[in-house]
């Protein structure tokens, strides 16, 4: 076998820690209609239980989903093929028959039968990569999808309150960008700035466009402070109403909104150099 293409993640993998990526795969027209919706969790880490986690949450929207995780990591894929054989046994709180398997891989994407997914994760995987690597990860990465799939590439805090992605489709070239708070006891949206793809985390500066999204969104959150009397969410919302009446191409609804979430084009914050 042709040793898998990457560098080992470092970090943790905690329970519950990617459910806001979760939910936006979820619920993205790459896998609601995906003919073969299948997704993969790549660099699942130390534990396979993010995997997991996904499978379940995807079955919720299509009975016929399945994950697969890939990891470098020999000792990690036995790892969490030994939690899937305690869920298969029904000792855990899983499904025993979550759709769910794991394989040594990397930015290769080997998969059996040259099956494409629908969806390709990568939270938390590029941080120790340089920079300037970053669009040939996309690139390669990408190329394994199915025509109409997407790679979400992005970090998330350890316990996953605070998130971001980039949403990259088959051509490898990003089109979203996307921020993910948990609203209540959110101090100020910019708390994300620790939390930017690799791609943005440097850019986070004066005359960047990511800097300028951060600061307004931190500008309009103090300017609705009145209404925290009425909940975090409503304090959101009004937050991203004003920034969007500003000229922010805000995508998505209120719907979406309410959730933590704020989406923009990536031309909108894509790094100015």
């Amino acid at each position: 076998m042709t040793s898998p293409i990457g560098l080992p993640t470092r970090g943790t993998t905690g329970t519950n820690r990617l459910r806001r990526s979760d939910r936006w795969i979820a619920a993205s027209a790459s896998f609601r209609r995906a003919v073969d919706p299948l997704v993969v969790d790549l660099g699942f880490g130390a534990s396979g239980v993010t995997a997991l986690e996904l499978a379940q949450r995807l079955r919720a929207e299509r009975t016929d989903a399945e994950v697969i995780g890939l990891e470098l990591d020999p000792g990690r894929v036995a790892t969490a093929r030994g939690q899937l054989e305690d869920v298969r046994a029904g000792r855990t709180h899983f499904a025993a028959d979550v759709p769910v398997s794991f394989a040594r891989g990397g930015f290769e994407v080997p998969l059996p039968g040259r099956r494409r997914p629908a969806v390709i994760r990568a939270m938390n995987v590029l941080r120790q990569y340089d920079e300037r690597d970053v669009p040939d990860a996309w690139h390669r990465v990408a190329e394994r999808l199915a025509p109409d799939g997407v790679l979400v590439e992005g970090t998330c805090g350890e316990i996953g309150r605070i998130g971001s992605w980039i949403d990259i489709p088959a051509d490898g070239v990003p089109v979203r960008f996307t921020i993910s708070l948990r609203l209540k006891g959110l101090d100020h949206p910019g708390a994300v700035a620790a939390r930017l793809p690799k791609a943005l985390i440097h850019h986070n500066v004066p005359g960047e466009r990511i800097h300028a999204l951060l600061a307004e969104l931190d500008r309009e959150w103090e300017r609705a402070a009145a209404l925290s009397a009425f909940g975090p969410v409503q304090r959101w919302l009004a937050t991203v109403t004003a920034v969007k009446a500003h000229g922010v191409p805000v995508q998505g609804d209120r719907r979406r909104w309410r959730l933590g979430e704020l989406t923009v084009p990536w031309a909108t914050v894509a790094p100015a150099r």
